[in-house]
């Protein structure tokens, strides 16, 4: 896919082809099978069970005849840059130069499309391997606005998806995240000052802070992603891709009362029942 030995710029064939510059630079070294096994029942587990730490997944594991220690599972979560779901003490520090904002969504009333962005990551498993899944979405009507897949877990693929639904969707409110590096860092919330946007950020380990992508990707991996074995990361973007159409023009949600997230967004009408 990328030549190496071509004219034209690595980075600018990774832009063409809607890839992480980052991730063409970086040389993956092979997981073993048997980890990628266990990797894709943890994120099974985590989609049922947030709550359930380290500890409580090597029972689950266990109960399923698949032996595997605490510190594995720990060290397995951390690549897959998963952790357990749960209000604590606010005791982290964020990495040095990184700010961590205020929670802006509190007792908010969201009422309009483009008041409030939100963003978070997901690990993605193929078939030999896994990718990450960053999406911005739209609170109030639930539309995917720029989604980006990446092979590493980099900050300039998340920023080339934030770009994306600046340049196409224009600009929120209030923009939400987690507390990950990637939306801490300098050059990710330095987009976000220049577009003059209020920047939120959900409390350590509060899922429900963010709930609104939370579904968004209990419906892309229930309704996609375990359903497939992707081949390769083409194969991936391509199929999540097709769903991510449908689930913006045809998919109708209970919450936005049956309305899909494209009429929700660009206020149209709701279709008769047939």
């Amino acid at each position: 896919m990328i030549d190496r030995v071509h004219a034209l710029p690595i980075a600018r064939q990774a832009r063409e082809l809607g890839i992480s510059r980052g991730s063409v630079y970086y040389m993956p070294r092979p997981v073993p099978a048997s980890d990628l096994a266990i990797m894709r029942r943890i994120d099974e587990l985590h989609m049922d069970f947030p709550f359930a730490g380290g500890r409580m997944l090597r029972d689950l594991l266990a109960a399923e005849g698949i032996k595997v220690g605490r510190l594995h599972v720990s060290t397995l979560m951390k690549k897959m840059a998963i952790e357990a779901i749960y209000r604590r003490p606010n005791t982290s520090k964020p990495e040095p130069g990184h700010k961590i904002y205020p929670y802006l969504l509190r007792k908010l009333a969201v009422t309009r499309p483009n008041q409030v962005w939100a963003t978070d990551i997901t690990y993605i498993p193929m078939a030999r391997g896994f990718v990450y899944l960053i999406a911005i979405v739209d609170w109030f009507s639930r539309r995917v606005l720029a989604w980006r897949l990446s092979i590493t877990l980099t900050t300039d693929f998340c920023i080339e998806a934030l770009e994306e639904a600046l340049a196409r969707f224009g600009k929120p409110d209030i923009f939400n995240t987690d507390q990950g590096s990637q939306f801490t860092s300098i050059a990710f919330t330095s987009v976000l000052h220049r577009e003059k946007v209020a920047i939120s950020m959900d409390g350590r380990g509060a899922w429900r802070d963010n709930v609104i992508v939370e579904r968004l990707w209990r419906s892309v991996k229930y309704e996609e992603v375990y359903l497939r074995a992707y081949a390769s990361v083409s194969d991936a973007r391509s199929s999540i891709g097709q769903y991510l159409t449908f689930y913006n023009t045809r998919r109708p949600h209970s919450s936005l009362d049956r309305k899909t997230p494209d009429q929700a967004y660009f206020n149209q009408p709701l279709l008769a029942a047939a």
